[in-house]
């Protein structure tokens, strides 16, 4: 169970990866610390899972996903918390919908490995 599990979060974090992408290439970043805050930390939160899955110990994996959510999640918050006042362009809003998506589903899978 906890191989799928793996498997599937790491495949919900490809959108966690791209949201932080175009958060970290946007030019709103250079005059924001607070959204700077929120890409370095989907980029902890990714790469605290990269020794786990590099050796593929799911245990490992889902322990340390479960650990850090609450990190990921917050940033969540903060980037639909800071959205409006950083842009209101298409991209920012759609960037906010789809990292709650992606969060909300890891979510559900680490709570379905319980």
């Amino acid at each position: 169970m906890n191989t799928e599990t793996m498997h599937r979060v790491d495949t919900l974090l490809s959108h966690v990866w791209m949201v932080r992408t175009f958060i970290k290439h946007s030019e709103e970043l250079e005059d924001d610390p607070e959204l700077s805050d929120v890409q370095r930390t989907l980029y902890d939160y990714m790469l605290a899972l990269g020794t786990a899955w590099k050796a593929q110990d799911a245990d490992a994996y889902v322990r340390q996903a479960k650990k850090k959510l609450s990190k990921l999640r917050q940033a969540t918050n903060d980037f639909e918390e800071l959205q409006p006042e950083v842009s209101t362009h298409m991209n920012f809003q759609m960037a906010v919908r789809s990292l709650k998506c992606a969060v909300t589903e890891i979510e559900a899978v680490l709570a379905d490995a319980e």
